[in-house]
């Protein structure tokens, strides 16, 4: 039988194409370096459970927690390259303790990971509680309220070294009042004692606290986004204040181990971006205050090389290190 010479390259080009694509593992655990119920939580186990439809293997979500994320970040690192393990964390964990931890630090956010794509954007907000009086409505009035008030004049972070902390240290070094910085090991703890008014204010995602503040627990002062937030657009920015330095969105995100192959990392990306773009979660992240992340990952890694510079100066100029 003759065989059509052009029949004969394109059936050879097609059997190639599938045997260089790379094949999707039998099953994938998304690793979260942060405990249970945080709002990486509330937006990846829907998000998993959609993207089922679109992904060949099987998909699970699991938490390594500790060392303020690093714990994931180094067991992703020593993967295999095959896309059974992925990363999920935050931009700090990716683009400031790289200046606050050093040489300490064991892995590289550039040489030992591919960005697959982010999940969400959001903003911090600097919220305060029944601690301080109901008639400080905005930034000014905080200020010369905690000025009249020094015991009282205190803020927590959810953890050391992450961007609210440098948000708050910058606000701080700003208003010209000795704040008190107070750690918190995650914004949940954090969270219940600024409702129970031990804590005076506190730097939270958007997410966290936007429930609280509609049933009048909690008021929202200023946003930690260059622009206002689309969602809480009443809550006006940092730099609307006159604090111009206070100016930073996160994300959450996530990571596949160094060498994975760019045609695993794109499919992952798109079967993400496709569900991101569904609209049960875009109702889920007009609830929690969040923006979807819908990015290639070659943007992605645009933004994280980024921030991974912009932070640089911020922490230096800062003098913090961390300790462990």
């Amino acid at each position: 039988m003759k065989i059509n010479r052009r029949k004969f390259e394109l059936l050879m080009l097609g059997l190639l194409s599938a045997s260089t694509q790379a094949q999707v593992p039998a099953q994938t655990v998304v690793w979260s370096g942060f405990p249970p119920g945080g709002l990486g939580d509330q937006v990846s186990r829907p998000l998993l459970q959609r993207m089922k439809a679109r992904w060949a293997g099987t998909l699970v979500y699991d938490v390594k927690a500790g060392a303020g994320g690093r714990i994931a970040v180094d067991f992703v690192k020593r993967a295999n390259p095959d896309g059974a393990h992925v990363l999920q964390t935050t931009s700090s964990v990716m683009t400031v303790y790289p200046h606050t931890y050093g040489k300490k630090l064991q892995y590289d956010p550039l040489a030992d990971f591919i960005p697959i794509g982010p999940v969400v954007l959001y903003t911090f907000v600097l919220a305060v509680g029944p601690a301080v009086p109901p008639e400080v409505k905005s930034l000014g009035d905080l200020v010369k309220w905690a000025a009249a008030n020094p015991a009282l004049a205190n803020y927590g972070i959810p953890a050391a070294g992450s961007s609210p902390h440098f948000a708050g240290m910058v606000f701080e070094r700003a208003s010209n009042v000795g704040f008190k910085s107070i750690l918190y090991k995650g914004s949940g703890p954090l969270l219940n004692d600024l409702l129970g008014g031990h804590v005076s204010m506190g730097f939270h995602p958007i997410g966290e606290v936007i429930q609280y503040a509609k049933a009048g627990k909690l008021r929202l002062l200023a946003v930690t986004s260059p622009q206002r937030w689309p969602l809480v657009p009443d809550v006006p920015t940092f730099a609307e204040s006159g604090f111009t330095n206070v100016s930073n969105v996160d994300y959450i995100g996530w990571y596949a181990p160094a060498r994975t192959p760019m045609d695993l990392v794109r499919q992952m990306n798109r079967a993400m971006q496709e569900t991101l773009a569904e609209p049960e979660m875009k109702e889920l992240f007009e609830k929690l205050s969040l923006v979807g992340g819908r990015e290639s990952p070659e943007a992605f890694a645009a933004r994280v090389r980024e921030d991974l510079q912009r932070w640089g100066p911020i922490v230096r100029a800062s003098g913090f290190t961390a300790d462990d």
